[in-house]
Formats: structure tokens, C-alpha cells, sequence
């Protein structure tokens, strides 16, 4: 009978206490579970819902040869060991957790030997996640008055942009305007003074032309004048010499004429 109690003592021992797990709805939740792998080397591992018992899981959820999730083990893909399992990391990872997931949950680890079997109770209780639907309406009417200041903020800094550029343009026509004025301004005044030039040009040669005509006139006239006088002269002479042997000769009378 004592050997009963004992036996039932170290049952109860290797079990181990039920650790309690708070989950909320919605999200994931992870109930630990690990072995040392170094020591044992890789070992099956099985994870139920209630109470484990003398061998295997009660309705089993997955299981693992220490080394890969086995096949067909799986009743879920909310079920997953993303513990590693070359470490001995053997957790169970429930995903999207509602509140009819909330009970007992085993995971045993498969010891070689007699009553060597290691064994985990998790208590799941699952909790509403909070609503947070004043939260987010608030945070619309935040997100809403930012928006509606930043979009002022956006027409006040367009128009800055739009009188700005506007003063701009302005500015630039109004200075190539009067660009323009002062190269016409430069224009007209280097015409007026080319004319200027051009007709300063005409006249020098016209007064050149003049004067050569004039001094080449006065060269050819005044040989013709120098002939005409010395033949008057000679002409003078030889009237005054006829006139001398008249009066000594024949006695012929020559009348004389200009």
C-alpha cells in the first residue's frame, strides 16, 4: 500500500504544476515547453487538450519526432511548434485565439523508460481584446483637423508661391522691356551716327573732287593765255616795225589796226 502512495507521489511530482496563460482574442498565444535535448537527444513530443494520460495525448493537437512536425498530426494550421526544435524547444503557438480555445492543455515529452514520460499542464484563460473603437474615431477627427490645417497651411503656402511668382514675372517682363527699349535706344543712335559719317565722308570728297577740277583748270588755261599774249606782242612789233620802213621807203602808209 505504501509503495501505492509513493508511486502516485512521483506521478503527480512529474506532472508538475498547471501554469495559468492569459490570451486575448484575436492574437497569438505560446504555452513553453521544453527538454534538454542534449541530454536526451531528440524525443517525440505530443500536444492535447485536458488532462494527459497514462500514454499519448488525450485529442491530440500536433505532434513532433524531435525533428519535424509528423504528418497528419495536425488538426489545424492555428497549431504551430515554432519553437526550435533542435534546441528541445518543443512551445505550442496557438494563432487567432477565441474564446472557445480557453481550457487545459497537455504537452508531453516522450522519455524512454518507465514512468519517464515528462508532462506540462497549461491553464488558457482568454480575454475580449479591448475595443478601441473611440480610439480610432478620435484618431480620425486627429488625422481629419491635421489634414484640414495642413491642407490651409498647403493653400495659404500656394498662394505665397502664386503672388510671388506672379511679382516675378512681372518684374522679369517689366526689366525686358526695358532691355529691349535700350537696344533699340542703341540702335537708332549708332544709325544716326553712321548717316552722321556718311555724309561727313561725301563732302570731303566732294571738296577734294572740287579743288582738284579747279587747280587743273587753272594749269591748262593759263599756257593758251601766255601764247595769246606773247602773239599780240609779236603782232605790235612787227606793226610798229612796218610802220618805220614806210616812212623811210616807198612812202607807202599802213593804217593800223588793233
Amino acid at each position: 500500500m505504501m509503495k501505492i502512495v509513493l508511486l502516485l507521489a512521483l506521478l503527480t511530482v512529474s506532472e508538475g504544476d498547471g501554469s495559468r496563460v492569459v490570451g486575448q482574442t484575436g492574437e497569438g498565444v505560446t504555452l513553453s515547453c521544453k527538454y534538454d535535448i542534449k541530454y536526451h537527444r531528440a524525443l517525440s513530443v505530443c500536444w492535447g487538450r485536458g488532462e494527459i494520460p497514462v500514454s499519448g495525448c488525450r485529442d491530440q493537437l500536433v505532434s513532433t519526432d524531435g525533428h519535424h512536425v509528423k504528418e497528419g498530426t495536425r488538426v489545424s494550421s492555428r497549431y504551430q511548434l515554432l519553437g526550435r526544435l533542435e534546441d528541445g524547444d518543443v512551445s505550442l503557438t496557438i494563432l487567432n485565439v477565441s474564446e472557445t480555445d480557453a481550457g487545459l492543455y497537455g504537452c508531453r515529452v516522450d522519455i524512454p523508460g518507465w514512468f519517464n514520460d515528462d508532462k506540462h499542464h497549461f491553464d488558457l484563460v482568454v480575454e475580449k481584446a479591448p475595443q478601441t473603437t473611440t480610439s480610432t474615431t478620435l484618431t480620425r477627427e486627429t488625422t481629419t483637423n491635421q489634414t484640414a490645417s495642413t491642407t490651409g497651411q498647403l493653400t495659404s503656402t500656394e498662394r505665397l508661391l502664386t503672388s510671388s511668382s506672379s511679382s516675378i514675372t512681372a518684374e522679369v517682363s517689366s526689366s525686358s522691356v526695358s532691355v529691349v527699349l535700350v537696344l533699340v535706344l542703341v540702335g537708332l543712335v549708332s544709325l544716326v551716327t553712321a548717316a552722321v559719317l556718311v555724309i561727313a565722308l561725301r563732302r570731303r570728297r566732294l571738296s577734294k573732287i572740287s579743288r582738284l577740277q579747279v587747280h587743273s583748270s587753272v594749269r591748262f588755261r593759263s599756257p593758251e593765255s601766255g601764247l595769246q599774249h606773247q602773239s599780240r606782242e609779236s603782232a605790235v612789233e612787227n606793226i610798229y616795225q612796218i610802220d618805220e620802213g614806210g616812212d623811210g621807203g616807198d612812202g607807202g602808209e599802213y593804217e593800223y589796226c588793233p
